[in-house]
Formats: structure tokens, C-alpha cells, sequence
């Protein structure tokens, strides 16, 4: 029965039946909204079992990619495929590469296996066998680490007639004086622990099986002096980085356990940045407590050209108070979001995913289509990479911010893929600005692979006891990763630095050390000197 059918005398009904359908309505929505978040802690569920069971790649099939192709774009390539004539594919040759040849720069000891006398005697006729030729094969020795100690002898000397002014030659200068840690140990322990991520409780163990009975407390403490003694280098360093018009920034938590005012449990922060001018890349990492927007105002001031970094809100205001900053987006983490959404979704039987989801997948394949470009181009000068990107990652782009602006009303806001087309939208204007320079990267990856050390090393040590430690601790890898990224063996650079950081005097003599500026030959030079080496 219609409600305007009803008698005026069922009043009563009439009000009865609207309050029952304001509540089924009400009830309707409630449930949407419920179901809506059901699935998208379901997709998070399905995301969580991903990452634990499933690949770790952001990478997508074409064949993937061509089930969620938009229409019109099915449409063309099966009227292309329609057209063109037979593909023939060449047939794929396996090339075996056998064994690698051991490096010729390592130094050869000859072990001859002979013929005893007797055997090199002929059985039949008693003649004596002449050597004909050798065969010849390597096996690669590795020596443990040898401990020995310098012993430093300083004659004095006298006058034997007024037995006055004694005369002694200087000890020679070290990094921590009046230590018994040569520049070899400390650079030793710093490339075991920074470098190869092995605690120094490890390395205890490894002394004692040596015969030394060296404490993680001393060694701590040394790390500790090594990093304070670096802040020249490091204070040098980062002229160098805010020189350059572009930079590279990512933070990484880290726990600090005594800090004034912070519980232990609390979380800090080492911001990584890499820079530096063209063929001599600067990475330096700073220890800060907070990751609000005032660390990237300390760390950027004076600064003027472009900073890369991720979608944080906490490069706002340094960007904002200083308008020579131009901020730079990174396309890998939009990828990201798009790949999570992906990982996400229900496999059909097909291997294909529900229709809500292709979203992410045709996301994916645009992004693919810019990295197929920048792969191209990689190597070329900035002015050839800054035309190639106009000719051919615009149109894209274009494409893309078209294909945004529908797509953005087809996915739940609160979803992955509805989340990563907030991002991409929200970015836009960062992620785009690659376009500008041809010095620019597509995405913040080498920061975050310069910051990948620190994070490895951070699951074995797990923190830093005291402030000082994170900060030495931030000096060490900053010279350690900037020295890799100049081509240097880093035990030998360290192992030359701290030899002669002792010695510098002048601005100059800093400038020589500095892992940008220094030649294998004057490392060569420092290690042929010490007498430990010779």
C-alpha cells in the first residue's frame, strides 16, 4: 500500500512506516560503509600476507598489464596487430660463461707438485724423462686477519758533558692520542661495523679467538672519538653538497637509549642527503631527535636549487620559508602505492583481478612506460636527457593527468589503488618537475640505496647508546658512503684518512683527504709508509 493511499485516521501508520524507512536507510548506509571498510582491511590483510610470503618486486608482466588497458587502447593494437605483417623471433642462444678468472692484481705463490727422482725415470728403457710441457690451475687462499703490535721506539739523547737538554723525537700524531688503537685498528673496527654491519660484541668474540682481549665498551669509545675527529671532513663535506644545485633527501628512524628528556623507547632520526658536483657525489647523514620540519631548515640553510624527496610533509616549510628551494617528487613511492594496491587484490582462477583493481594495474603501466624512457636515456648529458623527456615522457605525463581525473572517482578513497591515485594527484606538480633539468632523477632510489647501509647495519647493532655515539656513528658512514661513491676501497681510504687527519693543520690539508679529492696514489702512498704494511 502506496502512503498516500492510506485514510487520514491512519496517521499513526503514516509515521510508523516514514520513521521505518529513515531507519532502513540509515541502516543501508551504515552497512555500505561497513562493508567498504571490511574490504579494505581485507586488501591490507592481503597486502600484509604479500609481504611476508610473496615477491618483493614492483614489477608488472606486459601480459599483466594488457588485461587492464583501457579500451580505446585495445582497440588500436588489435586493429595494429590486425595489420601487421609476421613477428620472427630469433632463437635464443645460451651463452656459458664458465668459471671466472681469479683478479691478476692479487699476488701468485707458486706451489709446484713434482715427480719424485725415481718417477722421473722411463720403466721400459731406463731413460731419463725430459719435461715437456705443465698444466697449470688457481685456487683462491684467503688469510685471516693478522694481529701484531707496533712497537714504538724513541731513543733520548744527552749532552754527556752538562747532562742537559734532553732531546726525544715526538710521538707521532694519532687520531685518539695516548691510545693503543693504531689507524689500522680503528679503521678496521669502522669498516667491520659501518661498512659490514658486524656489532661490535661480534667483533669482541672475533679478538678473543685471536688471542686480544679488546672490550666492546673500548671499542665503542673509539668509534665514538674517530667520528668527532672527522667533523672537519664532514663540515667540509657539506659545503661541497649545498654548493650543488640538487639534492637528495630520505630520514630512517633510529633509537637512541640515553638521551636527556627522551624515554628509551622513543624513536630518532638520521636523515641521509647525497649531492656533490658532477663525478664526485657527496652522501653525508645527520642524527636528529625529531623529524619535524625544523631538521630540514637546519639542514638546508643557504641552500638554492632543487631537493628530491618523498611525499613528507616535513619539507613543507623549508621549501615554503626559502623560495630558492624547488621541491621534487619521487615517482618510485607513487609506483609503490600502485604495486601495493596490485599485490592486494583477489586472484581469480584466470590470474586476472577484480574489475575495481585494474585501476592500479593501468597506474603501473603508465609509470613503467617513463621508466622505459629514463633506462633509454640513461648515460646521456642533461640536455639530451631534457629533450628526450619532453619528446617522450610529456605525452605521457599528459596522458596520465587525463586519465587521473576519472580514475580518481572509481576508487574507494580509503583503498589502496584510491590512495595511490590520491598521491599522485596530490604530488603531481613534484613529480612532474623531473621535466625541468636533465640533471634531475625520475625518483629519490639513490638516496635510498646510499641509506640502505645504515638501515642493515641498524637490524644487527639495533641502536646507539648515547646522542654522541648516533652522531659519530652519522660522521662515520657519511665519510664510509661518500668514499663508495668516489670509487674508494673504503678500509684503505680509512686506513690513509686516519693516518693523516692527525697531521692537518690548514684548511688545505683537509681538503686533501676528503674522500671527493683524494687519488689511490696518495692512499698508495700512506700505506707504503707504514711500517705495518711493508
Amino acid at each position: 500500500m502506496e502512503l498516500s493511499t492510506l485514510p487520514d485516521d491512519a496517521e499513526d501508520l503514516r509515521t510508523m512506516l516514514l520513521e521505518v524507512s529513515a531507519i532502513k536507510e540509515t541502516l543501508e548506509a551504515e552497512l555500505a560503509g561497513q562493508r567498504l571498510e571490511l574490504e579494505n582491511l581485507r586488501e591490507q590483510i592481503r597486502l600484509l600476507l604479500h609481504k611476508r610470503f610473496g615477491p618483493s618486486s614492483e614489477r608488472l608482466s606486459d601480459d599483466q598489464l594488457q588485461l587492464f588497458n583501457e579500451a580505446e587502447d585495445l582497440t588500436d593494437k588489435e586493429e595494429a596487430t590486425a595489420a601487421a605483417a609476421p613477428i620472427v623471433v630469433q632463437a635464443h642462444t645460451r651463452v656459458r660463461t664458465g668459471r671466472r678468472p681469479l683478479p691478476a692484481s692479487l699476488p701468485r705463490v707458486e706451489v709446484l707438485h713434482d715427480l719424485s727422482a725415481e718417477e722421473k725415470i722411463c720403466p721400459l728403457d731406463g731413460c731419463e724423462l725430459k719435461r715437456i710441457g705443465e698444466e697449470t690451475s688457481e685456487q683462491l687462499l684467503v688469510i685471516p686477519a693478522k694481529m701484531q703490535v707496533l712497537h714504538h721506539v724513541r731513543p733520548k739523547y744527552a749532552c754527556p758533558r752538562c747532562q742537559e737538554g734532553v732531546k726525544i723525537a715526538p710521538p707521532p700524531p694519532q687520531v685518539i692520542p695516548k691510545s693503543m688503537a693504531s689507524a689500522g685498528l680503528l679503521a678496521y673496527i669502522a669498516i667491520s661495523k659501518y661498512a659490514d654491519a658486524l656489532p661490535l660484541y661480534r667483533q669482541e668474540k672475533i679478538f678473543e679467538r685471536w688471542g686480544v682481549v679488546l672490550s666492546r665498551t673500548t671499542m665503542a669509545n673509539w668509534m665514538v672519538q674517530t667520528g668527532t675527529a672527522l667533523q672537519p671532513i664532514v663540515n667540509l663535506l657539506r659545503d661541497d653538497l649545498l654548493d650543488d644545485p640538487y639534492i637528495q633527501c630520505d630520514e630512517t628512524r633510529c633509537q637512541v637509549l640515553k638521551e636527556p628528556g627522551r624515554p628509551a623507547q622513543r624513536q630518532s632520526y638520521i636523515w641521509a642527503q647525497r649531492g656533490g658536483a658532477p663525478g664526485r657525489p657527496v652522501i653525508l647523514f645527520d642524527y636528529d631527535s625529531s623529524r619535524g620540519g625544523e631538521v630540514p631548515q637546519r639542514l638546508f640553510e643557504g641552500f638554492s636549487g632543487y631537493l628530491q624527496t618523498d611525499g613528507y610533509d616535513g619539507y613543507n616549510a623549508v621549501c615554503k620559508n626559502n623560495p630558492k628551494i624547488i621541491r621534487v617528487g619521487c615517482l618510485a613511492h607513487a609506483r609503490r602505492r600502485f604495486a601495493e594496491a596490485v599485490k592486494a587484490q583477489i586472484k581469480s582462477k584466470g590470474g586476472a583481478g577484480p574489475s575495481k583493481l585494474s585501476l592500479a594495474h593501468q597506474g603501473l603501466g603508465f609509470i613503467k612506460e617513463l621508466y622505459k624512457i629514463e633506462k633509454e636515456i640513461r648515460g646521456q648529458s642533461a640536455p639530451e636527457r631534457k629533450a628526450a623527456r619532453e619528446a617522450q615522457a610529456r605525452p605521457i605525463l599528459d596522458k596520465i593527468e587525463t586519465w587521473l581525473q576519472g580514475a580518481r572517482d572509481q576508487a574507494p578513497p580509503k583503498s589502496l589503488t584510491g590512495r595511490a591515485l590520491g598521491y599522485l594527484h596530490d604530488q603531481w606538480n613534484n613529480l612532474t618537475r623531473y621535466l625541468e633539468d636533465g640533471r634531475l632523477e625520475i625518483d629519490n632510489n639513490r638516496i635510498e640505496n646510499a641509506i640502505r647501509p645504515f638501515v642493515i647495519g641498524r637490524k644487527n647493532w639495533l641502536f646507539s647508546d648515547t646522542v654522541k655515539g648516533a652522531e659519530a656513528s652519522a660522521n662515520i658512514y657519511s665519510v664510509i658512503e661518500t668514499a663508495k661513491a668516489n670509487g674508494l676501497d673504503p678500509y684503505r681510504y680509512f686506513l690513509h684518512l686516519l693516518t693523516e687527519l692527525p697531521k692537518a693543520q690548514r684548511v688545505e690539508d683537509f681538503e686533501k683527504l676528503l674522500p671527493t679529492r683524494c687519488t689511490e696514489e696518495e692512499i698508495r702512498e700512506t700505506i707504503d709508509r707504514d711500517p705495518a704494511f711493508r
